[in-house]
C-alpha cells in the first residue's frame, strides 16, 4: 500500500494544540544550521489548514528537535464531541508494526537463531518459491509474492463481519491462490504478505507468540508501555484512543482504489458521512500492521531504532546497510531495507521512516540522525475524499516547518 504525498494547503482548522514542551533547566540546545527555528504557532496554524481542507476529524504532529519538543493537534477523536488528540492518544499504527517485526527478526539473528539467507522454506511450509525466497527478501519486499491486502474479496468480507477474526494462514492462503509477480529479489513490491511470512518465522524461532516477544525484547526494554500487539480476538483501543474514520469501504484503504466523483462531492458537501471504523478487527494485519501506540511512544521507538539502541553494533550495521533502491532507475530515490525506508529529499535533510494506512487511520514516524530531529504524524481518517492519505499529506508541511524547505519530489512512505 504505497502512497503519494502531497504539497501542503493554506485554510485555518478550527481546533486545539498543545503547546511546546520546555525547555531543561540547561537552557535550549544550540540551534543547528542545518534546521528552521520551529514556530509553534505556525505549526499548528499550518496542521489545522492540511487537516480541515482534507476533511480530517482528527490529526496529531509531534516534532522533536534539539531545540524542544513542539506539539500541534487538529480536531477531535470522535466525531460529535470536542475531544482534541493529544501525544498520549493511542490509535492503530498499521504499517509501522513492520518496524517492530522487523527489528525482532534482526534480534532473532542477532542470537544466532536465523540468518537473513535463510529461506522462508526452512521455517514455513507451502510458499510459492519458497526455497529460493530468503528471510532478507521478505524483510525487503524483495519476495516477488502476491500482497492479499490488494485481494477484493478481502475488504469485501472485512466489510461484510467488521468482527470477524482472521489468522496469518488465511491471509496466506489469499495471497497463494494468485501466481508469484515476479522472481525472487528481482525487483521490489511492497507486499503484506511479507510480514505475515516473518510473523510466522519469528514465532517459530523465538517459541513464543509475536505478542510476548515484542514486549520482551523491544517494547519493554525501551519503556514503550502505551504500545501493545492486541490479541487476534481484541478489536478494542486502550483509553485514551481515537475512534478511526473512513469514507466508504474497506477497499478505499487497502487498494487505494479512487473515490468517484460523486463521493467526493457528497464528502465536500456533507452529505456522505465516514464511517466508524474504530473497532474493525485488525487481525487480518497482525505482524505487518496490528499493533496500537500513541506519538510520545512512536518518536522513543524510532529514534531509538535508528539511533542503535535495539541492536548490537554488528547488527545495526547491517540493518543500515539492507537499505536498497525500490527503483534501480533512481537510485538516490527512495530506499527499502529491513522494515524501514530511507531517502535524502535534501542537502540538510534525510531520514529514516515509515508509514502505516489502515482503515480508520493514516500515519508516519521518522527520525533524521543528522540533525537530531522526530517526527510523528497520525489522523484519524486515512484518506481524504481526493485520494490523499492524509498523514502522509501532511508530512511536507510539517518539514517546510522544520527545515525551512519545499519538498519536490516529496518522500513516499510506505503504509
Amino acid at each position: 500500500m504505497g502512497v503519494a504525498l502531497a504539497a501542503c494547503v493554506a485554510l485555518l482548522l478550527a481546533g486545539s494544540a498543545a503547546a511546546a514542551a520546555p525547555p531543561s533547566a540547561a537552557g535550549p540546545a544550540p540551534h543547528r544550521a542545518g534546521l528552521k527555528p520551529v514556530d509553534q504557532n505556525a505549526l499548528e496554524r499550518a496542521v489545522r489548514a492540511a487537516a480541515e481542507q482534507m476533511l480530517v476529524p482528527g490529526a496529531m504532529v509531534l516534532v522533536r528537535t534539539p531545540e524542544g519538543t513542539y506539539r500541534a493537534a487538529a480536531g477531535t477523536t470522535e466525531l460529535g464531541a470536542q475531544l482534541p488528540p493529544t501525544a498520549d492518544t493511542h490509535f492503530r499504527i498499521a504499517s509501522n508494526t513492520k518496524t517492530m517485526t522487523a527489528a525482532l527478526i534482526t534480534l532473532l539473528a542477532q542470537d544466532g537463531g536465523l540468518s537473513f539467507g535463510d529461506p522462508v522454506s526452512a521455517y514455513v511450509d507451502g510458499v510459492p518459491n519458497g526455497a529460493n525466497i530468503t528471510i532478507a527478501d521478505l524483510l525487503k519486499m524483495r519476495s516477488g509474492l502476491y500482497g492479499y491486502t490488494n485481494a477484493p474479496e478481502l475488504a469485501t468480507a472485512m466489510d461484510a463481519d467488521l468482527g470477524r477474526v482472521w489468522t496469518p494462514q488465511e491471509m496466506l492462503d489469499i495471497a497463494f491462490k494468485r501466481p508469484p509477480n515476479f522472481a525472487p529479489n528481482t525487483g521490489y513490491e511492497y507486499s503484506n504478505t511479507n510480514y505475515a511470512l516473518l510473523g510466522l518465522v519469528a514465532e517459530k524461532v523465538g517459541g513464543k507468540p509475536l505478542a510476548e516477544q515484542f514486549q520482551q525484547r523491544l517494547l519493554g526494554p525501551l519503556g514503550l508501555r502505551q504500545t501493545s500487539l492486541p490479541a487476534a480476538t481484541d478489536d478494542k483501543i486502550p483509553a485514551p484512543y481515537s475512534h478511526g474514520y473512513m469514507y466508504g469501504g474497506t477497499a478505499y484503504a487497502l487498494v487505494d482504489e479512487p473515490y468517484p466523483a460523486e463521493m467526493q462531492a457528497a464528502a465536500r458537501a456533507g452529505t456522505l458521512k465516514p464511517i466508524d471504523y474504530t473497532n474493525q478487527n485488525p487481525s487480518y494485519a497482525t505482524a505487518a500492521g496490528g499493533a496500537v501506540s500513541t506519538a510520545d511512544d512512536l518518536a522513543v521507538w524510532i529514534s531509538s531504532l535508528v539511533t542503535g539502541k535495539v541492536f548490537d553494533a554488528a547488527f545495526r550495521r547491517q540493518w543500515l546497510d539492507s537499505l536498497q533502491a525500490e527503483d534501480p532507475a533512481h537510485p538516490d530515490g527512495q530506499k527499502y531495507g529491513y522494515g524501514i525506508s530511507y531517502q535524502r529529499f535534501a542537502p540538510n535533510a534525510a531520514m529514516y521512516y515509515h508509514g502505516g494506512e489502515l482503515p480508520g487511520f493514516n500515519s508516519f514516524m521518522g527520525h533524521d540522525p543528522d540533525n537530531g530531529v522526530t517526527i510523528v504524524i497520525w489522523t484519524n481518517l486515512p484518506v481524504a475524499p481526493d485520494g490523499r492519505t492524509t498523514a502522509n499529506a501532511l508530512l511536507p508541511t510539517v518539514l517546510d516547518q522544520v527545515y525551512g524547505l519545499s519538498l519536490a519530489p516529496a518522500p513516499t512512505p510506505t503504509s
